[in-house]
């Protein structure tokens, strides 16, 4: 299966969290685009933390208490990105990076558990590290799936660290 694969085809909940969270973020990022992903969040209910990288959560912290912050912080990161000079295609390396294949659904709402693990090859013979997790905070609004919150930069693999 391909890396851009939606691996759940069956199950139209999952599939539809998976192509938010996988296949519209990765393109959207790809483009700087942040147009094409503002529909998929419940502004008024949205707060994300940051984990540091650290499975102990007294290292947590509110990251991005409104949506805008995560948004200046999103689109930063995606011109950075865009502006890299990379050795290879960014979007198959961040597809092939990213790994969305447990979601928790509980009625109206759901737990996405997105991994990170890889990395993309730059032109100066270093790379860019992708390696977390990050747990997205999802509701069925507005008929369809949006997303409320996220617990996000968590170690991947979780486990004890000195942090």
């Amino acid at each position: 299966m391909s890396a851009d694969t939606n691996p759940f085809p069956n199950d139209a909940d999952r599939h539809a969290l998976w192509e938010m969270l996988v296949r519209r973020d990765i393109e959207a990022f790809l483009r700087a685009d942040w147009t094409a992903v503002a529909d998929d969040f419940i502004a008024t209910h949205f707060f994300g933390l940051g984990g540091a990288k650290s499975s102990n959560p007294d290292n947590w912290r509110m990251l991005f208490p409104r949506l805008e912050d995560y948004r200046d912080r999103w689109l930063s990161q995606a011109r950075l990105s865009a502006e890299t000079s990379y050795a290879e295609p960014r979007r198959e390396a961040l597809f092939r990076a990213t790994r969305l294949e447990e979601i928790d659904i509980s009625g109206n709402r759901a737990v996405a558990h997105k991994k990170f693990d890889g990395h993309v090859a730059r032109t100066d013979g270093k790379a860019d590290i992708i390696n977390w997790q990050t747990l997205y905070l999802c509701s069925r609004a507005d008929g369809g799936w949006k997303i409320t919150g996220f617990l996000g930069y968590l170690p991947n693999p979780m486990g004890y660290d000195d942090g």
